[in-house]
Parts: structure tokens; C-alpha cells; sequence
């Protein structure tokens, strides 16, 4: 009897619903700190030439003002997507002189925190409001969390292929409960997460490259890291430290559990987690000396605090909150966002990645995906977080459906099932470049020599075993390789048009009149948040 997978790849491989695999977006944001030549911190500002990071559609800062993130547009093809992010690094090193981009993902030698700068977006109240975010995140987990950098990839379907899937569904099972197109989108999004969670282990196996850090970014917290040099801590089986809980966690954040199982539940959890106050947080208030620290004394500041591998997404529009765009149109796409930066790759991902990521989520989303209970759930976390810290061990064993199994086989099983939906990625293409792709992944699996971890661990050895070393040698080379052919003029042109714009909106800003900063933040505190509909969490528990 078929699977629902594999009944679902016979029907989007039927010639009349082909087409709607060649849809759906990809988009990418790749964070990065600016560094001097010698491989330490920048201390200047985000650089005007590069336009206002307030306003700019593609190149902004996240959290520290040295950290860039570079934001693609969306497009259908991630070889696109990629093309796009390299023009973005070819730009962006025609305008910072000196200055390089950091290629890890875990920060250079920093210095002291009073020393590292949060971001600054103008005297605006909308500026103000996101600096102040990065002051209670600076408050609660150290700024130098803020220098931490990922790459977060943006994954849609095209909504033409859910309703396929929900014809055939409904044909099926005629007296089952309709949903809406857009509650039916939205579920089928949460459904695809839930997968995400429950495989995601083998993403930071095949693709983590974070298994050392320097020696001082941990500030004297206790760790269990062992020393490779003096200026380098490593684990000599970890794939991304960067995922580990040596990344943003903390107490607060450690009982949160959004469910996944339906899209009320999730806005409810979140809701909840942003209007609940911490203690800890209240003891410090939000302000010192008349001077904002944080935005909320709550479990969350805002939802986007909540640091998940992977959420539901919608595009906002003026004035809306995350939550409400999702309470109000549903699901858009998904943002997965553990992916370490690739430091052997110039733009930080490579396109096999972004094929073998389109390949399994694409399998998440058609897979069957029944609700997580809470033990599964712990289930999917323990294995995660173990692939992070020892994904390499030899013989390491996760905990699958029906008891241990070695990650090497679980992952070599779980590629197996993916192929036919790379297969037919491929065949919509007239090509195999998903399929190719996928097949490098297996000999990882078989030699864990080949993963990016263990390349980094090599190429640490070539450097004297210095995590700076290396990262400056990387940084160097591929500012080399962006500097050696600047963008071309039509290129350029049109960033230096979008850079003068953002200046301009920024200025129209912050000349408009303006409430005052503290009725600003009350009016955001109590925009509403769904309360009608999510206040409680709903029965798909």
C-alpha cells in the first residue's frame, strides 16, 4: 500500500501538476562581522556608503553594528538566490575599504563587552525600538551572543501545490472537515516543521562547520570544551558549537516550547511567552537612570526572540507585529535558520547545499507528519543536541522511533527516502543536479572525514591549531576573490540607487512627527496580538 510520501510524489509527478514544482521562492540572509585586516572587530560604523541599515531591503546589521546581514530577494531557483547574495559581497567590499567580512560563523577574538557596539538604526521611534530590543538582548545573554552569525534560508512552496494536495486529500476522505485555503496552507507549513524537527540532526551532521570557537568568547562560563591552543577551545567530534547550548540560551527561554502541532497553539505559546513576566528580568527593570535597557521585563521582548532552528513566517506589512501577519493571513513560508556559514565558501553556502535543502524540505513537507507529543519532542531535541556536539563521534548513537540506532544509518535510511523527491525536483528540471547533490551527502555519512566540521579541524591543524589564524586566512582570501572582480557597473548602479533611497526614507522618518518614545513602546506592548482568537491554547495539543 503506498505511502502518503510516495503518493504525493505520484501526483506532483503527473504531467498536469509538474509545473507547480518550478515555483515556490528561496531567499537567503547571511550575517557577517566586519573586520580589520588583522582579523579583530571593526570599530567603525555600518558605513554610509552601504545606505541606512534601517531602511535598506538588502543589506542591513543584526544585533552588534559590526554584524552585517545580507538579505537576497526571493527567487525560484537558488543558483539565483546565491548569484544574487555573491553580487551583494561584491558590492559591499567596493565600499568597505580596508575592512573584510568574517568567514565563521562563531565571532574573531572580540573585545571587552562595554567595547562591542549594538546596533544603531537613527533617532527615529522605529530605530529606537530595535536598538532598545538589542540592549535587553545585550542585558540578557551577553553581547557578545550579538557577534554570532548563521545563515538563514527562506523556503516556500508554490501555494498552487497545496491546493493540489488538498484536492486530493479532500477526494479522499470526502466527509473530513474542510479547511480553508489558507488554514490548510498554514498547517500544511507547520506540518513540514514538525518533519524539520524530527530530521533536522542530519542537516548539522552533513552541513555544521562550527567545532571551535576562540578562546575568550566564552567570558568565563563554565563550559565543557577542551582546549586545542592557547587563543582555541574545540570538542574533537563537534559539527556546530554555534548550535550547541553554548549559543542563546538561557533560563528564561529553557521552558519555552512553542507547539508545532497546529498554527493556534504556536501563536498561543508565543503570545503567552511575550506578555508573561520573568522575574530576573523584572529585577532589572526596564530602564536605568531614565534610560531604556530592554523593551519588557517578559519572558520575550518580542516573538523574534524566541531563537527556534526553524518558524512560520509572513511577510509584515507597516505597523504589524510577526504574530499578527500569521493570525491574520496564515503561513507564507518557513525560515530555517541553523545552517552554520560555510567558511570554504566566499558567500558562505554552497549551491549543493541550497539543492540538498531544497530536496529535504520538500520531503518534510510531503512526508507524513503526525503531532509531536511532549516526550517526542525532548525525543527530537536530545538528538539535535547531540548531532551538534558529538555528530562525528564513531558509532555515535541517536534515539530513533523504535529505540537506538547509529546516526551513520539512521542518516544513510533517511537520505534514501529524500532521493525521490530530489528525483523529481530533477525531473521537472531536466537535470540531476538534486539528485548529485543529495549523492555527495552519503559519502559524509560514510567518511566523516568529508563533513565541513571536520575540514575546519584539518585546516585548523594547517594554521597551528588557531582559531583566529584561520579565520583571518579564510577572510583574506575571499575578500581577494570579491575584490578581484567588483560588481559591474549596471550592478553597482542600481545598489548605490537603493543605498541613496533607504538614506533618504530614513531622514523622512525621523523628520515626521512622533509620539514620544515611551508611548511609542506602550502602543507596541499592547497592539493587539490575537487575544480573541489565540489567547488560550487551542485542543490540537
Amino acid at each position: 500500500m503506498p505511502t502518503l510520501l510516495t503518493r504525493r510524489l505520484a501526483l506532483l509527478a503527473d504531467e498536469q501538476h509538474r509545473a507547480v514544482l518550478a515555483g515556490g521562492l528561496r531567499g537567503i540572509e547571511r550575517e557577517t562581522l566586519r573586520v580589520d585586516g588583522a582579523g579583530q572587530l571593526a570599530r567603525t560604523r555600518h558605513p554610509v556608503a552601504l545606505g541606512a541599515a534601517l531602511t535598506h531591503p538588502q543589506i542591513t546589521t543584526d544585533y552588534a553594528e559590526t554584524l552585517l546581514e545580507f538579505i537576497t530577494p526571493a527567487q525560484a531557483d537558488i543558483a539565483t538566490t546565491i548569484a544574487s547574495l555573491d553580487g551583494i559581497h561584491r558590492y559591499a567590499y567596493s565600499k568597505l575599504g580596508d575592512e573584510m567580512l568574517w568567514s565563521q560563523s562563531m565571532p574573531c577574538a572580540l573585545p571587552p563587552e562595554e567595547e562591542i557596539e549594538i546596533a544603531w538604526y537613527g533617532t527615529s521611534n522605529l530605530g529606537t525600538l530595535k536598538h532598545v530590543y538589542r540592549r535587553g538582548l545585550a542585558l540578557r545573554y551577553g553581547k557578545a551572543m550579538q557577534c554570532i552569525a548563521g545563515i538563514h534560508y527562506n523556503y516556500s512552496l508554490d501555494e498552487r501545490l497545496w491546493r493540489v494536495l488538498a484536492a486530493d486529500d479532500a477526494a479522499r476522505a470526502p466527509a473530513a472537515k474542510r479547511l480553508s485555503a489558507m488554514a490548510y496552507q498554514s498547517e500544511a507549513y507547520l506540518a513540514t516543521i514538525r518533519n524539520f524537527r524530527r530530521y533536522s540532526w542530519l542537516l548539522m551532521y552533513l552541513f555544521g562547520a562550527s567545532p571551535a570557537l576562540a578562546a575568550g568568547f566564552l567570558r568565563g562560563r563554565q563550559h565543557q570544551l577542551e582546549q586545542l591552543s592557547d587563543d582555541t577551545l574545540y570538542l574533537p567530534y563537534a559539527t556546530s558549537l554555534r548550535m550547541s547550548d553554548l549559543g542563546y540560551q538561557n533560563d528564561a527561554q529553557s521552558g519555552l516550547r512553542p507547539h508545532e502541532n497546529c498554527l493556534d497553539s504556536y501563536v498561543a505559546a508565543l503570545t503567552r511567552a511575550v506578555n508573561q513576566p520573568y522575574a530576573p528580568y523584572a529585577a532589572l527593570g526596564t530602564k536605568r537612570d531614565g534610560e531604556w535597557i530592554q523593551l519588557s521585563t517578559n519572558v520575550l521582548q518580542i516573538e523574534n526572540e524566541y531563537y527556534a532552528t526553524i518558524r512560520p513566517k509572513r511577510v509584515i506589512q507597516t505597523g504589524e507585529r510577526p504574530i499578527q501577519a500569521l493570525c491574520a493571513r496564515g503561513v507564507q513560508y518557513i525560515e530555517v535558520r541553523c545552517m552554520d556559514v560555510d567558511p570554504f565558501e566566499p558567500v558562505g553556502i554552497s549551491l549543493e547545499a541550497g539543492r540538498v535543502l531544497d530536496a529535504f524540505l520538500l520531503f518534510c513537507a510531503l512526508e507524513e507528519s503526525p503531532a509531536i507529543t511532549p516526550d517526542e519532542g525532548a525525543r527530537h531535541t536530545a538528538n539535535f543536541a547531540r548531532t551538534v556536539k558529538e555528530g562525528r563521534r564513531p558509532g555515535l548513537m541517536l534515539d530513533g522511533d523504535q529505540g537506538p540506532v547509529a546516526l551513520a544509518q539512521w542518516g544513510a535510511a533517511l537520505l534514501e527516502r529524500i532521493r525521490p523527491a530530489a528525483e523529481l525536483l530533477d525531473r521537472q528540471r531536466g537535470d540531476t543536479v538534486h539528485a548529485d547533490a543529495l549523492r555527495a551527502q552519503a559519502a559524509k555519512l560514510a567518511d566523516p572525514d568529508l563533513t565541513p566540521s571536520a575540514r575546519v579541524l584539518v585546516a585548523l591543524r594547517e594554521h597551528g591549531n588557531s582559531f583566529a589564524a584561520f579565520g583571518l586566512a579564510q577572510s583574506a582570501r575571499h575578500a581577494a576573490y570579491f575584490r578581484s572582480t567588483p560588481p559591474a557597473p549596471a550592478e553597482a548602479a542600481a545598489l548605490d540607487r537603493m543605498a541613496a533611497d533607504s538614506l533618504a526614507e530614513q531622514a523622512a522618518i525621523e523628520a515626521a512627527p512622533r509620539t514620544s518614545f515611551d508611548d511609542y513602546v506602550a502602543a507596541y506592548r499592547n497592539s493587539n496580538l490575537c487575544h480573541s482568537q489565540y489567547g488560550a491554547a487551542s485542543d490540537c495539543d
